[in-house]
């Protein structure tokens, strides 16, 4: 590539000029929400959104999440590698974590139904050792994401901008810490629903202009023939016949596997997920998280057969960045598949386009890591083990500074990655290696009343041991030599993502029974309390029971509600694992295996129905996660505008900031004594409705 096909500062611009303007406009939604809708960001509102949260902003919450850099970026260049395999292997391997994970999140909601981070629900069974193993596993997949996101954004941003890519990495969550310090957790789901919209728009564009509109492509036939003619001049290795058209790829299946399994360590260790089921409101976290995971499908499987296979078709056009050469493989591994057939299909525009993606994928993702990161250290640090009396504004005032502090950490860790030449690809694969082995361990705390200490504290630890021993002494066998290259190629990164998923299913039984089954009667995580906001709500000039999720708040809570809620969680369990199976069996064997089993290669009309479906399924996301969240909203919406138009004109407005006594309980608080701990009758009143 002669230069940069957008100047540095469009990438500032960009980078700075938006990140201000969402962090801006979010400030702006928050001040509207707590004057109208009585969000006042008390310690409860910044970490769960009051519990409240309905099934079109969590589904969409869920694919924005779930769409990092690498999901557009790698998605596109396994795309460019392994042909049509690559973008179904990193989909379908990427989205049954999320249709599984909307089981253990009904059981997190129905177990613990107060808890704000997964690590309470831990400690509360287990106590402190596992907490601390836990504590430490969680953060490292989060610092594992957060550095994956920056070092592939910052490149994306390097490559079509100039800018120098530490300052990328150090400018890229300046607008995200604003907005997630003013907004807290409803802040990410708004902003995901923003940017979730916005990268549905581009996609859209992508795929029209690929296939219909382009001069040189313009049609999945002319995209067919192209890579039929790739194929005859640098056939795959390992492919059906060499061919570009064929889900019978052996290293494409190798990179389904390491996928799958990393996978599952980002999803069942990340905070952030049980955040976001957290915040939920018990009707809605099954559908918002099953439509969620549903939705996300399309946009890795549609955006790199897109722009993975148009990278390949376009290499032969002089429109192509590096044409007549190939893309090194340095580029495709930074992730530099997806921008280089953005420009060869629209020029500059192209560019921009890709510039505004990889923003959006990045900032959203991030706002994600930075509340889960401070939700572990302001209730699972900082209460637990520095000050357990806090108040809701010294725990909000934690959750700010850890989130300023955490940001700042990690772009120094992500510029010194870069510096030593670790790129997003590797952060990818290694992933799982590092952080799967607490998979099991932390499902089956939720699952399994069986699991004892040493299990749950003990088998993440070793399993991490037991996949680095197989991945370096395999990375060793193999090339004899220990570098970033060997140690990042397949076969390593295999071995070591399948003994670090699978290695505690020997040692959780074995620890289990060697020492004896815990026998849990679940009644621990019931006690978990909330956050004691009564001083922010009073100094907003609102009482806690009409901040949203309040009522949820107060101990006198009636017995019916809370037993209603929980038969509603129960049933929820029941259709979450008939569905979850169902699915992941559609999606990982019905779908995919006949055609690797036959070692089918597309006919063109295949080829052109398979882009159909796949442009037909980002129409089914962009209704799910465009378009419902608002009807879900809409009253909540219309009565924001019609009171702020109210005020504009100078009339009075009643937003009720003050609570009623109902039924003889005395709203405004949390109890006799306004505290959050609670008291011992709200506690059995939790457990007789468990029971």
């Amino acid at each position: 590539m002669a230069g940069p096909p957008l100047s540095q500062s469009f990438g500032y611009g960009i980078v700075l000029g938006l990140g201000f303007a969402f962090a801006l406009g979010m400030i702006l939604t928050t001040f509207l929400l707590k004057r109208y809708n009585n969000e006042v960001q008390t310690s409860e509102m910044f970490s769960t959104a009051g519990r409240t949260v309905k099934t079109g902003l969590v589904a969409s919450a869920v694919v924005s999440s779930w769409t990092w850099a690498a999901t557009l970026l790698q998605s596109s260049g396994v795309a460019y590698r392994y042909g049509v395999s690559g973008p179904f292997w990193y989909a379908s391997g990427a989205t049954v974590q999320i249709i599984l994970f909307a089981t253990l999140a009904i059981e997190l909601k129905r177990r613990a139904p107060n808890a704000h981070t997964f690590l309470e629900v831990i400690r509360a069974r287990y106590g402190i050792y596992a907490h601390i193993t836990f504590i430490i596993f969680g953060l490292m997949t989060n610092i594992l994401v957060t550095a994956m996101l920056l070092t592939g954004g910052s490149a994306v941003v390097t490559s079509l901008t100039g800018v120098p890519t530490a300052a990328a990495c150090f400018l890229l969550p300046v607008g995200v810490v604003l907005y997630t310090i003013f907004g807290g957790i409803k802040a990410t789901f708004l902003t995901d629903y923003a940017h979730t919209v916005m990268l549905l728009i581009i996609l859209f564009v992508f795929a029209f202009t690929a296939y219909a509109t382009n001069n040189y492509l313009g049609s999945p036939g002319r995209v067919y023939d192209l890579l039929v003619e790739a194929a005859k001049n640098h056939p795959v290795a390992g492919n059906q016949d060499g061919s570009y058209l064929t889900m019978r790829s052996q290293e494409g299946a190798i990179f389904f596997v390491i996928n799958i399994v990393g996978n599952f360590g980002t999803v069942f260790c990340d905070n952030g997920y049980y955040n976001k089921a957290i915040a939920a409101s018990p009707v809605h976290a099954l559908p918002g998280y099953v439509l969620g995971g549903l939705s996300w499908f399309a946009i890795p499987w549609l955006t790199a057969t897109t722009m993975g296979l148009s990278c390949i078709a376009l290499e032969s056009s002089p429109t192509f960045p590096t044409y007549p050469n190939r893309m090194p493989d340095a580029d495709v591994t930074a992730g530099l598949v997806l921008p280089n057939a953005a420009v060869a299909l629209l020029g500059q525009g192209g560019a921009a386009a890709t510039l505004l993606l990889v923003f959006m994928a990045v900032t959203s993702a991030s706002s994600s890591e930075f509340i889960a990161v401070s939700s572990i250290f302001t209730y699972d640090i900082y209460q637990t083990y520095i000050n357990p009396k806090a108040s809701g504004r010294r725990l909000i005032n934690m959750a700010h500074v850890c989130v300023v502090i955490y940001a700042v950490l990690l772009a120094c860790f992500s510029t010194a990655l870069y510096y030593i030449g670790i790129s997003m690809g590797y952060l990818y694969l290694l992933m799982g290696v590092l952080i799967s082995s607490a998979v099991l361990p932390a499902t089956l705390s939720l699952m399994w009343s069986g699991q004892n200490l040493a299990a749950v504290a003990l088998s993440p630890v070793l399993g991490l041991a037991c996949s680095l021993i197989g991945w370096l002494v395999t990375a060793k066998t193999e090339s004899g030599e220990l570098t970033v290259a060997s140690t990042g190629a397949n076969n390593p990164m295999l071995v070591g993502n399948v003994v670090a998923l699978l290695s505690p299913c020997v040692f959780v039984p074995v620890l289990t029974y060697a020492l004896g089954p815990q026998h849990y009667d679940w009644k621990s995580m019931l006690l978990i309390r909330l956050g004691d906001d009564t001083e922010l709500a009073a100094a907003a000039g609102t009482d806690l029971e009409c901040i949203p999720g309040g009522e949820r708040q107060a101990v006198a809570q009636v017995q019916e509600e809370m037993a209603a809620e929980a038969a509603h969680l129960k049933r929820s369990v029941r259709i979450a694992g008939g569905l979850t199976v169902f699915l992941t069996i559609a999606l990982l064997v019905l779908w995919p295996m006949p055609m690797f089993g036959s070692g089918y290669v597309f006919s063109k009309p295949f080829f052109t129905g398979w882009v159909v479906v796949g442009i037909m399924w980002l129409f089914f996301s962009a209704g799910c996660v465009g378009l419902f969240p608002l009807w879900e909203g809409r009253k909540s919406i219309a009565r924001t505008f019609t009171l702020l138009g109210k005020e504009l004109m100078g009339k009075k407005v009643d937003v009720g900031r003050r609570a009623s006594v109902v039924e003889g309980v005395e709203k405004g608080g949390h109890g006799k004594n306004g505290s959050g701990e609670g008291s011992l009758a709200g506690d059995d009143e939790k457990i007789k409705a468990y029971e």
